[in-house]
């Protein structure tokens, strides 16, 4: 007889190959890690000797299953901002604290903490996308666990790497050193379309066919990055990453929730798959992706979990049964997606997806021992109907549990056995994701507190404190304005015509200070908007000081660019109060006796004031700078034909509307 080392014998063997072969009473022989024969227990047990045969009565055998898309080190995220838009959660909470807590050591341990929990959730291989993937890369084949491991590459500084193309270096070296490892398949993962530019997923995929690994990226997971795609560049998602050539390479495509038919086909077209991650794409909002028109254009789908910060965990089997059922409530068709394909989809068609289906996915001779066993009656899981074969596809997908999950071995090597890990320190993990969740908690915690803070946090700081010496007046006649610009000390350097929308969030502590979110429509000749920008302000209320009873010296603390959208701030700041300021300003930058100043005629139109306001400001930079700017503002209002009791020191958004 042949000696193996394994024999797991006695179980229902759902094989999950091309014929959908199920074997009742059926055994898997297993020597080195590889899977020697699959058959019947008679058969095997006549043909093949092993000093280590596993009873496996009453359970299921399968191949593991495959989590076709997450971010693993982000365990140590789970449950840090939930119920969040999309947007929200990933600039203003994930990216911000990624940036003060992402190291190595942090990836190794949250990536020991996902195998943790994929173990016992019947995973033995995953794609991954995350930071220091080196280390991830480390973390994983030390669980025993097979991994497609995806190096992210970004636009902007990321926690390894001040710039992209630090980043494909990273990669580069990254997938040097992994690359034939039995258990680790680098990859180069260009996070998102959004999150990149076409010159970058250009090299991505330059890089990935020079060494032949895959490349993960998000794709279409938000109907607003397809509409910001069309704003930005006139065509859709997928067009604009096929004209960069991201496309030649192995591409796997997370979400592709709100795709095309015609975008389908271009995927198919270039062998394109696509990992389905049902739980994420609710519980963000993102919508409910087009599974079933994917399988019938031909596309190879697996699903995933997607990262337990956005799911809230990495339990396979919720996803499955997920992802059959929410293909129904989207075809409202009760056989679409039925459960043999949905479970096709987290073994054979996700290792296919992973672009690994050649050696793991199924229970085949020749292919990797990657095998689990699952307990096949559990109360919940009762009774049996044998009538119809594709009723133990619908037990497993539909009733299964990740806690029915007895064994676990990934490339011949025993992960778990009877529920108990055999590879990784479960407590030492908890323990230690304990103290980091104390950190972190700490660090939103005292940010949250601070308004500036939190604004520092989603980034695009263009500059910091300043301030403005600067007063305000109410004009009876705009054509007093004349007086000021034909006067002899004053050179006209530029004039502007705006319309401009301000948002104030205000917050009960006045202490913490005020948010503007400001949108300047740049007008022609005609009053036609020119040009649009956004910026954001952060001030205090208070003035640092006063001259001539009305100049007042002002702070700004804060300003930059606002690269999102107004909704994106409200519920990100959550202010206590909102005001709406809307105004429509002539400019005039001038000198005056050789000193830059600028001179604003306002008329208010949200609230409607009756009066139109005059303003003089320059930015200062010291005491004594002020007071001489200060002067010559005197001097100015003095030409003007302005009196003190024409000057007011109220903010436009402290004016109340006349009563009528």
């Amino acid at each position: 007889m042949e000696r193996v080392d394994t024999i797991l014998a006695g179980g229902i063997v759902v094989t999950m190959n091309q014929q959908f072969d199920i074997i009742h009473d059926g055994a898997v022989a297993i020597r080195d890690d590889k899977i020697i024969a699959v058959g019947s227990t008679r058969d095997i047990t006549a043909q093949f000797q092993s000093d280590n045969t596993v009873s496996c009565a009453d359970q299921y055998i399968l191949p593991g299953l495959v989590n076709a898309h997450t971010h693993v080190p982000m365990t140590l995220l789970r449950g840090l901002a939930d119920d969040l838009r999309l947007d929200v959660w990933l600039m203003g909470y994930c990216m911000p604290t990624e940036r003060e807590f992402v190291t190595p050591e942090f990836c190794r341990l949250g990536t020991g903490l996902a195998c943790a929990e994929m173990i016992r959730s019947g995973i033995t291989s995953f794609a991954d996308m995350y930071y220091f993937e080196k280390d991830v890369a480390q973390a994983t084949a030390d669980a025993g666990m097979r991994g497609v491991l995806g190096q992210t590459i970004l636009k902007f500084p990321s926690p390894d790497a001040e710039s992209y193309e630090h980043s494909l270096d990273y990669a580069a070296q990254f997938i040097e050193e992994w690359k034939g490892h039995p258990l680790i398949t680098p990859a180069i993962a260009p996070h998102a379309p959004y999150s990149t530019t076409q010159d970058m997923l250009r090299e991505c995929a330059q890089l990935a066919l020079a060494y032949d690994v895959p490349i993960l990226i998000h794709i279409a997971e938000t109907k607003l990055e397809q509409d910001d795609s069309v704003t930005l560049y006139g065509q859709t998602v997928v067009p604009w990453v096929e004209e960069a050539g991201l496309l030649g390479a192995k591409v796997l495509a997370a979400h592709c929730v709100h795709i095309s038919k015609g975008e389908m086909r271009i995927l198919r077209e270039y062998h394109t798959t696509v990992a389905h991650c049902p739980t994420s794409n609710l519980k963000l909002a993102a919508g409910i992706a087009p599974v079933s028109q994917m399988l019938d254009e031909k596309l190879v789908v697996g699903i995933g979990t997607d990262g337990p910060a956005s799911n809230n965990d990495l339990d396979m089997f919720e996803e499955v049964r997920l992802a059959a059922i929410l293909a129904k409530t989207a075809a409202n068709d009760p056989t679409s997606l039925p459960a043999r394909q949905a479970l096709l989809m987290a073994t054979r068609q996700g290792a296919d997806a992973l672009f690994i289906g050649d050696r793991t996915g199924s229970l085949e001779a020749g292919k990797l021992a990657d095998i689990i066993t699952i307990d096949a009656g559990p109360v919940h899981n009762m009774p049996r109907f044998d009538r119809d074969p594709n009723a133990i596809y619908s037990r497993i997908v539909y009733a299964s549990k990740s806690t029915d999950v007895q064994n676990v071995m990934c490339n011949g090597k025993w992960l778990m056995r009877d529920r108990e890990l055999l590879t990784l320190d479960e407590g030492a993990l908890l323990r230690e994701a304990s103290d980091y969740a104390v950190k972190v908690d700490s660090f939103l915690a005292a940010r949250e507190k601070d308004t500036l803070r939190k604004l520092l946090a989603i980034g695009g700081l263009e500059q910091g404190e300043s301030f403005e010496v600067q007063v305000k007046a109410v004009v009876s006649d705009e054509a007093v304005i004349e007086k000021l610009l034909s006067h002899t000390d004053v050179q006209i350097l530029k004039t502007i015509h705006y319309r401009q929308y301000d948002t104030y969030f205000l917050f009960d502590d006045p202490d913490a200070g005020r948010v503007r979110y400001r949108e300047d429509d740049l007008l022609d000749d005609k009053g036609e908007v020119a040009s649009v920008r956004s910026r954001l302000t952060f001030t205090t209320a208070s003035k640092e000081k006063d001259f001539h009873s009305a100049v007042l010296l002002s702070r700004s603390r804060f300003l930059s660019k606002a690269d999102r959208p107004l909704r994106f701030y409200r519920e990100y700041f959550q202010p206590q109060e909102e005001r709406e300021l809307q105004k429509d300003r002539r400019r005039w930058h001038i000198l005056y006796q050789d000193v830059l100043f600028y001179v604003n005629l306002d008329r208010v139109l949200k609230p409607a004031l009756p009066q139109t306001f005059i303003e003089i400001k320059s930015r200062t930079w010291s005491g004594s700078d002020a007071a001489n700017k200060a002067d010559r503002i005197k001097e100015m209002l003095k030409i003007l034909g302005i009196s003190q009791s024409d000057m007011i020191r109220m903010e436009y958004l402290d004016f109340q509307p006349a009563a009528t």
